[in-house]
């Protein structure tokens, strides 16, 4: 169902993942395609005026969905007498590129006013995680959720040790860049290049 239109006045809305079989427990995998309407994978699902700006995807994510746990005026905003639950982000939500919402993580939670997870310079607060549940989940043999920033590290010290004696006009050198990128494969002449597309020849 579109956004959107979805939310009609009288019509209590919130937003949240489901089961990990159909989707991700990362919020911000939701936050991201309320205000892209793009799937990962960069499929836009819905016409661009059918997308949430910021702030009310945000908000059907926090003090929006009070409303169905009868909790309305407790919790959901960073306010006075309502519990302190509130994550701190690795970058602003509200000011990174829209692509970017996706690949941000939590680096402080607090849950009750009480730090549940740290990372980064928050670690030492921070209790140990406890084993993800289920076992067979992706984050028990993976320790986590994709980190891109990460994965472009490895991806140039990988192709700085590669050797080869020229790249390809029209992709570049990295091979590992290539395999990670946003790849235009839905258009043959963008993907192919003007006068073809030299990999073969690296």
């Amino acid at each position: 169902m579109p956004p959107a239109p979805a939310r009609r006045p009288m019509s209590p809305a919130g937003a949240g993942t489901d089961a990990t079989r159909v989707a991700s427990y990362n919020p911000r995998v939701s936050l991201s395609w309320l205000v892209t309407s793009q799937t990962l994978g960069g499929t836009r699902l819905y016409p661009v005026q059918n997308r949430l700006d910021r702030e009310t995807a945000l908000r059907l994510w926090t003090e929006a969905n009070t409303w169905f746990s009868n909790e309305q005026g407790k919790k959901g905003r960073i306010k006075a007498g309502q519990l302190a639950d509130l994550a701190l982000l690795s970058a602003d939500y509200f000011a990174v590129p829209e692509s970017e919402i996706v690949h941000l993580r939590s680096v402080l939670t607090v849950l009750g006013g009480r730090v549940v997870h740290g990372g980064e310079e928050f670690g030492p607060p921070a209790p140990a995680l406890p084993a993800p549940m289920p076992d067979w989940s992706p984050v028990a043999r993976f320790g986590g959720y994709y980190r891109a920033a990460e994965l472009q590290q490895d991806q140039s010290r990988f192709a700085a040790a590669c050797g080869c004696g020229q790249g390809c006009a029209v992709h570049g050198h990295d091979h590992a860049a290539a395999l990670g990128a946003n790849v235009p494969a839905s258009d043959a002449r963008t993907f192919w290049g003007s006068f073809g597309c030299g990999c073969w020849a690296v």
